[in-house]
């Protein structure tokens, strides 16, 4: 099959940050795109994914997944279509999913490389709400959180991604949801749009005093992916028994200590009995199959009905992605940030 495509272009990794990531630390190329061999496939990218996971890769230091090497592609998901094929499994036209980076083709010999059904009427979801973050909500919440009707689940970072989706399953499931946001304009959708009991700006001087009363009989289920002083907020309110999935620590990722608040928390799970346990998706993906069906019915099924809500942040053109990176580790994205490729 004839390839077309004959360059690349690449956003890399050109040093590591310290502290919050800067411009510097990224680099924009082009590079020629080599013949497709017998088993490959080119992919074209048209929607990429931006997280905060993508923070802690471009660290060296020990974790859960290897760094991004100096010099190679930002690692993201890549919602892509099939330009050219020499592998039987693959056709032209097809479109797919994979973990190809933030650059706008990439040679794939399928590995990793998920099909999207022919009839999924908005492909940039599976970067979100029927995806990775989608996945994580579903998971961390059901799984590790088992939410109980009547009960009161707080999430942190509640109009992103992940908090939308947490709060809005735990609504559906009959629970107290309270929601914590930066800004005023953010805590009104959460209530208005995604249908919270409550949402509480963590930037007002009474942050604490406004959750707590947002929270008369405590805190049941707390989904953790903020920590700093939020969940300093938190540690007083959590009920005997309470259980908190911990899925990120996004005020940490650019190098806020943990020192404080740790000793603190670690009376508190103790006192409380509090189960606490953090997760990486992607071993879900893996580990729990039965899961991951179970997340793509109920919250399709809840996404085609109309019961829930989704917002996404859309940045057009791969030359924009640093910036938009790193406003995402600001707080600055509104909804699940995604990049159109151009």
């Amino acid at each position: 099959m004839t390839q077309t495509a004959k360059t690349n272009r690449r956003i890399v990794l050109a040093s590591r940050p310290t502290g919050t990531p800067g411009p510097d630390n990224f680099r924009l190329e082009e590079v020629a795109i080599p013949e497709l061999q017998e088993g490959q496939i080119l992919l074209r990218g048209e929607w990429l994914s931006l997280d905060p996971y993508m923070r802690g890769r471009m660290s060296d230091a020990p974790s859960y997944a290897p760094p991004v090497e100096i010099d190679g592609v930002m690692t993201g998901g890549v919602v892509s279509s099939v330009v050219a094929s020499r592998h039987a499994d693959f056709k032209e036209g097809e479109r797919v999913m994979a973990y190809t980076g933030w650059q706008e083709y990439a040679i794939s010999d399928g590995s990793g490389v998920n099909k999207l059904p022919a009839d999924f009427a908005h492909p940039s979801h599976a970067l979100g709400v029927l995806g990775m973050p989608g996945y994580t909500a579903y998971a961390g919440l059901i799984d590790i959180g088992q939410p109980r009707a009547g009960e009161t689940v707080v999430v942190a970072a509640a109009t992103g991604a992940v908090g939308s989706l947490v709060g809005q399953i735990a609504k559906q499931r009959g629970c107290h949801v309270v929601g914590i946001a930066g800004g005023a304009q953010k805590c009104e959708s959460a209530v208005k749009e995604l249908g919270f009991d409550a949402c509480i700006d963590h930037r007002a001087a009474d942050f604490a005093q406004q959750l707590q009363a947002a929270c008369p009989r405590g805190i049941d289920v707390y989904f953790e992916n903020v920590g700093g002083a939020v969940l300093d907020a938190v540690f007083p309110l959590l009920n005997i028994h309470a259980r908190v999935p911990v899925c990120g620590l996004i005020a940490h990722y650019n190098g806020a200590t943990l020192a404080t608040e740790s000793a603190a928390f670690l009376r508190r799970v103790l006192t409380q009995r509090i189960r606490v346990q953090g997760f990486i998706i992607f071993d879900y993906y893996v580990n729990r199959p039965d899961l991951y069906a179970a997340f793509q019915k109920e919250v399709g099924t809840w996404l085609k009905e109309g019961k829930l809500h989704y917002r996404e942040d859309v940045v057009q053109g791969l030359e924009n992605a640093p910036e938009a990176f790193m406003g995402l580790l600001q707080g600055k994205n509104f909804g699940k940030l995604v990049v159109k490729l151009d």
